[in-house]
């Protein structure tokens, strides 16, 4: 058999295995920065230079892990609120010196506490209510308990880990609060060149901002829709109902 006729054969073989773990709902792609939502952040982390990232929602560190797996090196500073899941965060982040773990708490526009609404998923909690829209969407993930959580700011976190020659990304991902979190951080944006967030495109939380919002309050403060990522479908209607977005400056 020549060249020509064995590499034929495996393409025909290729092709056909792909048709075939289709049918059965699996789906086969080269993994690179457009097949793959969290090689293109890390990517464009890595790529652009940045020294650290804050990881605001991080809940059991899944986002930080994903950036040290594909190759990201620099300094992760994560935040969590829930109990459980920051127990699992620092047991995650142990043995890594460059990923730092934040005392307990939320993050928010303003210092002070407040009661979290824990959800069966627990990704989902959130400081906000959920609404029937998301609960539809994604059964099992109604609220299941509440905890007492502190607030903070990242004005106020960001100088004790932040250096003068830093270039800082943000990840928020708090459920509709990230708005909040953004207003809380007006002295830090000018250090921050980058970030990722959750938009909602219809309305999850009670009294969340939505993305066109979202948009337009960055915007203001010097940052651009660069990238976006299909995330939260409605698996009755298919409605997109959620996206992650990347901002830069321009």
């Amino acid at each position: 058999m020549g060249p020509r006729a064995f590499f034929a054969e495996i393409t025909v073989l290729r092709t056909t295995v792909k048709s075939a773990l289709k049918r059965l709902g699996v789906d086969i792609k080269r993994l690179s920065p457009s097949s793959n939502f969290g090689l293109q952040i890390a990517r464009i982390v890595v790529d652009n230079g940045y020294d650290l990232v804050f990881d605001i929602g991080a809940n059991c560190g899944q986002f930080a892990a994903e950036l040290r797996e594909y190759g990201y090196r620099g300094t992760i500073v994560s935040v969590e609120p829930l109990t459980a899941a920051y127990a699992r965060l620092v047991e995650a982040a142990a043995g890594d010196p460059a990923w730092q773990v934040a005392p307990r708490g939320a993050l928010g526009a303003a210092a002070g506490s407040t009661t979290i609404n824990i959800s069966g998923t627990h990704a989902s909690s959130s400081l906000l209510a959920m609404n029937s829209a998301h609960e539809r969407a994604a059964p099992g993930s109604g609220r299941v308990g509440t905890e007492q959580v502190d607030i903070s700011t990242l004005d106020v976190l960001s100088p004790q880990y932040v250096t003068a020659d830093e270039k800082v990304f943000l990840k928020i991902d708090t459920q509709g609060f990230e708005l909040e979190v953004l207003k809380g951080a007006l002295a830090t944006l000018p250090r921050i060149k980058g970030m990722l967030l959750e938009l909602s495109l219809v309305e999850l939380y009670d009294d969340q901002p939505l993305w066109t919002e979202v948009i337009a309050w960055l915007k203001d403060k010097g940052f651009e829709l660069n990238a976006i990522n299909q995330g939260f479908i409605d698996p009755v209607s298919f409605r997109t109902l959620q996206v992650d977005g990347v901002f830069t400056r321009k």
